[in-house]
């Protein structure tokens, strides 16, 4: 019964990583393709030549609410990730503490994977920044 345990908190950390990877990928793929998208309507509604930047600038702010939702979730989808990982990974080291082998995992893993959501959710945040600011540079600078 145990190895069965072990085995689904294993599938379960497996799991968790590929959500986590959905999560992140997606967030900086968005972020990039609406950098762009923004960043080439804010060129158009700054041109002298466009009489019609109402239009320009509500595309740009629509672009703007969908990546502080994206990335919202993300984020809140990396957090909820960091959880289960910390929840996940506590009973595998109370598991393997009761049968003696804990002395096999450094529980200092723990805190470099929290690390690492933190650096993600960084990325995230500063590639979402990115993609508000340097649209709204151009369309008003």
């Amino acid at each position: 019964m145990l190895s069965q345990v072990h085995e689904h908190i294993v599938g379960e950390l497996n799991q968790g990583a590929k959500t986590d990877t959905v999560f992140v990928v997606t967030a900086i793929i968005f972020d990039l393709i609406v950098l762009g998208i923004n960043s080439a309507v804010a060129g158009e509604a700054s041109s002298s030549y466009n009489e019609n930047t109402f239009s320009t600038d509500i595309i740009m702010v629509v672009f703007m609410v969908l990546v502080l939702l994206v990335n919202g979730i993300s984020i809140t989808g990396l957090a909820v990730g960091r959880s289960t990982r910390n929840k996940l990974l506590s009973g595998l080291v109370k598991m393997y503490s009761d049968h003696d082998v804990a002395a096999y995992y450094d529980t200092a893993l723990l805190g470099n994977y929290n690390k690492r959501y933190a650096l993600f959710t960084v990325v995230i945040g500063s590639l979402a920044a990115t993609a508000v600011i340097v649209p709204l540079i151009i369309r008003f600078v």
